[in-house]
């Protein structure tokens, strides 16, 4: 079955989206509120010096910063006021969902449909502004602890970069909030999407000089292209992917009519868990490094030199563990937000039942089996796309943005994005066979 972005593809008219005017608005929208975004990117932070910072930045190396800096699009580098970037919020909603599976009360509010999921949305407001808060504290008293880079330390400078930064983070959540509801897209994951990708072409023009300098051989450049073609496409196909359950629903009576019996689909996605584990799983393993660059003064090439020695990219322990980290994260958050024995509950409370399965705590078991069967593969599919460009990143120094998440990220977001703008199309195709319909009825 084809899907949303193949059936645009194909049946793609640009003279009906230029008669779309309520897309067209949407997409103003998403592209004008995108650009305010890039343009925070590049506003400092007051009271630091940006080349300073900069410099130490790139002497740091790369860890947890260089992956925030990929997605909050070079903003982390620059210490702008966008430098926590959409983080804290993406952090605060998994935590909440966390929750949710763990507490009762959570959960209880949310099965109350569109006041609990109001509720939750605000205790996640709550959540990442606390968050945003310990992180910004955090960047401060790092800045103080750098030469050169503030201008006056003390606890006016603490304070506002706090207000700054947290104020930043809470303005591109209510951004994000925007595009979801007046533009096109989920909006959250296209500020993310607008971050990496606004850095896709200096990391390209990077690399092009890089092999002219003979710095890197022109076999691998065209390696990395045909790699990054290839993963596209096996992101794509794999993103697709499900597995469909059959669901059968009886005839049944209503008064005096007679339902004939229907059968449906459960469709379970191969990669439930979306890009969750990678993200996860690179913050995890890029921790050490970071702490250690930052006090390999104080440490004296000690324990944390030596962890991060043997953390280092392209290193075994390294690899293993990040494939590790990715199948745990990837089963674990499955599990958080699948249930099967609620879909089995809901399955019997509309007499639908799976054919040659017991309704009920049978059919939870048989979706329990099969979600982990398929997940095994998804979590597979996720480890081979970030392990081989990972390995490329190592030892062939390409820049970080070739990553597997980067392209991840990138993909999903562009397939989730095509798929609502043909949405919009064919509810305007819908609208004007209606209106049609109308006109032929009433000169009739």
């Amino acid at each position: 079955m084809a899907s949303a972005a193949e059936q645009l593809a194909a049946n793609i008219n640009f003279s009906a989206i230029g008669k779309a005017e309520e897309l067209k608005k949407r997409i103003w929208f998403t592209l004008g509120a995108l650009i305010v975004y890039r343009l925070g990117t590049y506003i400092p932070l007051p009271g630091i010096d940006p080349a300073a910072f900069e410099q130490n930045f790139t002497r740091g190396g790369q860890g947890v910063l260089e992956l925030f800096n990929m997605f909050a699009g070079g903003a982390v580098q620059r210490m702008a006021i966008f430098a926590l970037n959409i983080m804290p919020y993406i952090s605060a909603s998994i935590i909440i969902q966390l929750l949710t599976s763990v507490f009762p009360t959570l959960e209880a509010i949310k099965k109350d449909g569109e006041q609990g999921r109001k509720v939750l949305n605000q205790y996640t407001r709550y959540l990442t502004v606390l968050l945003a808060v310990f992180q910004a504290y955090g960047i401060s008293v790092g800045l103080e602890g750098q030469a050169g880079i503030v201008s006056e330390p003390g606890i006016f400078f603490r304070i506002s970069t706090v207000i700054t930064l947290t104020g930043g983070t809470m303005f591109l959540m209510w951004l994000g909030e925007q595009i979801t509801s007046r533009g096109i897209g989920n909006g959250s994951s296209l500020i993310i999407f607008a971050g990496i990708v606004a850095a896709f072409p200096s990391a390209i023009i990077n690399t092009l000089e890089l092999g002219r300098q003979g710095a890197i051989s022109t076999g691998l450049i065209l390696l990395v292209i045909v790699m990054s073609i290839a993963v596209i496409a096996f992101i794509v196909f794999m993103e697709r992917a499900q597995r469909r359950l059959l669901i059968t629903y009886p005839k049944r009576q209503v008064g005096n009519k007679v339902y004939e019996g229907q059968t449906s689909f459960l469709p379970l996605k191969l990669n439930t868990s979306g890009v969750i584990p990678p993200i996860f799983a690179s913050s995890l393993l890029l921790l050490p490094t970071t702490i250690a660059n930052f006090a390999q003064a104080s440490d004296g090439g000690g324990v944390l030199a030596t962890i991060a020695t043997y953390l280092g990219h392209g290193r075994p322990l390294y690899m293993l563990m990040y494939i590790a980290l990715i199948v745990f994260f990837a089963f674990f958050y499955t599990a958080i937000v699948f249930n099967p024995v609620e879909t089995a509950d809901n399955l019997k409370k509309h007499g639908g039942f799976l054919p040659g399965i017991r309704p009920g705590e049978r059919t939870a078991q048989f979706i329990d089996q099969v979600l982990t069967r398929i997940t095994v593969i998804g979590a597979g599919y996720l480890a081979i796309i970030c392990i081989l460009p990972e390995m490329l990143i190592s030892y062939a120094a390409l820049p970080f943005y070739f990553g597997g998440t980067s392209l991840l990220i990138v993909v999903s977001v562009t397939m989730d994005t095509v798929a609502q703008v043909h949405g919009h199309l064919q509810a305007q195709q819908y609208e004007g066979l209606v209106k049609k319909a109308k006109l032929r009825g009433r000169k009739r």
